[in-house]
């Protein structure tokens, strides 16, 4: 058996009217991990989720999930995956405990081993487990669609923007809860806007731009690839433009005194930047860095490609 929890290769997705989607993608998804599967609008990060699903065929490429081929076995591909879709889907007609209970009927867990308590609780709905569906709040039914894809206990969970429109509070029981699946052994796939997210979550991300796979490395690594970086200085004087250096990649003046320097770490260091001010006459008052975020690096890493 694979050691991948999805294994993707050569994954290619040309639509009817010529659109490419996935252009010659290949990567892992390695077991027990959270993985963030990021990109801009449009990238081909759905595409790539319902063609796991599938609700959408590939054009070619190989895929497998959990170690089943999804075009050899497509069954156990299945079943083992759990999908939390972007789009709110469930019928508003049913409680969150018959949409459990109906969608465990449909993976053909016997009665004796359904959870749909046991979810609800985890999830925050225990409440409203008798409630109708349609009343609860775009958040509450956020995570009833979290509940919904884990009836069949999968080993893998995707979770396609999950955090969407869901407020701070409610966002941060969601994340305890996915870190509380991942320590149990479920593997994360993770699509968010919510860089910092990412960040803060990820094990190792990979970034899909027009189709393509521009990065897939583990988070810290690619944190590490951001070149800019910016430090705040307080200068002893009052400024009324910023002084030149050859050294700065840009400078701009933030309140009287205050300068904000971008610097490119792979040409200098903050020391050299520090010096370049003293030589213009400067004394420095106070100094503060500001480190690169995951923010930085997609930007960076989408706009050159």
């Amino acid at each position: 058996m694979s050691d991948a929890a999805i294994s993707i290769r050569n994954l290619c997705k040309t639509y009817s009217g010529g659109k490419v989607a996935l252009n010659d993608v290949s990567f892992d998804v390695p077991r027990g991990t959270i993985f963030g599967l990021l990109g801009p609008n449009g990238a081909g990060k759905s595409t790539l989720i319902n063609i796991l699903s599938g609700m959408v065929n590939k054009t070619s490429g190989k895929v497998s999930i959990w170690g089943f081929d999804i075009d050899a076995d497509p069954r156990n591909a299945k079943a083992s995956i759990g999908i939390v879709p972007q789009e709110i889907v469930f019928d508003p007609f049913f409680t969150p405990v018959e949409t459990l209970e109906n969608q465990a009927g449909l993976w053909g867990v016997p009665k004796g081993a359904r959870r749909s308590m046991e979810l609800l609780r985890a999830v925050h709905l225990e409440d409203k487990a008798t409630a109708y569906a349609r009343t609860l709040s775009g958040g509450m039914k956020r995570r009833l669609l979290v509940a919904k894809a884990l009836v069949h206990q999968p080993p893998i969970l995707v979770l396609d923007e999950p955090t969407a429109g869901v407020d701070i509070q409610l966002r941060q029981q969601l994340w305890a809860y996915v870190r509380e699946l991942n320590q149990s052994g479920v593997t994360v796939v993770l699509t968010t806007h919510y860089l910092e997210e990412a960040e803060e979550l990820c094990d190792r991300i990979a970034i899909i731009n027009h189709g393509r796979l521009i990065a897939n490395q583990p988070t810290r690594e690619l944190m590490a690839t951001a070149q800019e970086k910016a430090v705040e200085v307080t200068v002893d004087r009052d400024l009324t433009e910023p002084p030149a250096a050859p050294c700065f990649e840009k400078i701009a003046l933030k309140g009287d005194r205050t300068l904000t320097i971008t610097y490119s770490k792979n040409k200098v260091n903050a020391g050299e930047v520090l010096a370049a001010l003293q030589a213009a006459g400067l004394g420095i008052v106070d100094v503060s860095t500001q480190e690169a975020d995951l923010e930085d690096v997609f930007l960076s890493l989408t706009n050159a490609a």
